[in-house]
């Protein structure tokens, strides 16, 4: 398979450096690790960080300014990042009000950065964490005890980065954390799968004519294998899954997500009929996101993500952020 590369061992250092190059206003690279920072720390607020394996650009490092994340800590490909560098993300956005961490739910996220509090707090840093599992498809996967994170997780990232830098509390935006993780479901799809840099071949395999329902972002399988569909009845059968999750819904905001190699205008035309959709079901869109937030490698489809939002939440939505790829959210 082709990949625009040079050694697949050096795929992330490179791609990091690539991208503190690009943007040194705005980012730097903590010396000897695989953290991406602010370039402008600003004191006397919560600290927010998250992290993961990369090949989900632009997350997490493409979050990272004013409004949203003040350090992504970037794994290799598809790998949780380690606790010692989880460690120096902390430390880095401590301005002693504590740090809170975004953590996706799979099972070396979730182990890595729990550790990395226990570090921290050695240190007498304040730390907390939210673990986010929006996916519906499965209840537990190979990487997984419990739903796994996937495109929620950047709602998430806005609505808590927008709390942290209008002074709120750690306890106030755990608190918050809380009740986001239960209003944000996801699913996804693909009709073809990503080519990891150091294997070089297919995650999974799928025919000519097959696509594959409730995929997650670590090139996995989803649940089954389908024959392809017609956009409408893609979507349609993602948004009736993840409506199941709700016991009413009044407002919302939606996010179609594309997983690295989908075109703008497929997504679109997904996002055409989801307002369609949910306009006849009496469900009023807040605001709808379209392109790729987090991505799965060169994986072709998308996820839908459904956010139950307040009048609150809405504000922390709006609330200016600066970073390389998210103006606003």
């Amino acid at each position: 398979m082709k990949k625009i590369i040079n050694d697949p061992a050096n795929v992330v250092d490179e791609m990091i450096n690539g991208l503190v190059k690009g943007y040194p206003d705005k980012l730097k690279r903590l010396e000897n690790t695989n953290v991406v920072a602010r370039f402008d720390k600003k004191d006397s607020k919560v600290g927010i960080i998250s992290g993961g394996g990369s090949g989900h650009e632009p997350a997490h490092a493409g979050y990272v300014g004013y409004g949203m994340l003040d350090c992504a800590v970037c794994g290799e490909v598809f790998t949780s990042p380690t606790p010692d560098q989880i460690l120096e993300a902390i430390k880095e956005a401590d301005s002693g009000k504590g740090v809170f961490m975004v953590v996706k739910n799979y099972t070396g996220d979730v182990l890595n950065f729990d550790m990395a509090k226990e570090l921290a707090e050695l240190e007498d840093i304040d730390v907390d964490y939210i673990i986010v599992n929006d996916d519906v498809a499965v209840e537990d996967s190979e990487f997984t005890t419990g739903r796994r994170g996937i495109a929620g997780t950047v709602f998430v990232h806005k609505v808590l980065g927008a709390m942290a830098e209008q002074g709120k509390s750690l306890q106030e935006i755990k608190e918050e954390a809380e009740k986001l993780v239960t209003n944000i479901k996801s699913m996804g799809m693909a009709i073809k799968p990503c080519v990891l840099p150091q294997v070089g071949k297919e995650s999974f395999h799928l025919e000519e004519n097959e696509m594959e329902i409730g995929i997650g972002i670590h090139g996995e399988a989803g649940i089954r294998k389908e024959a392809i569909k017609p956009a409408n009845d893609i979507a349609k059968e993602l948004t009736d899954t993840i409506l199941q999750e709700f016991d009413d819904l009044d407002e919302v905001c939606v996010m179609v997500n594309g997983m690295g190699q989908t075109p703008l205008m497929e997504l679109y035309i997904v996002n055409n009929f989801l307002n369609d959709y949910l306009k006849e079901k009496n469900i009023k869109i807040s605001k709808s996101y379209v392109g790729n937030y987090m991505t799965s490698i060169d994986m072709a489809g998308f996820s839908i993500t459904i956010f139950k939002v307040s009048d609150e939440e809405k504000e922390y939505l709006n609330f200016k952020a600066d970073t390389v790829f998210l103006k606003e959210l």
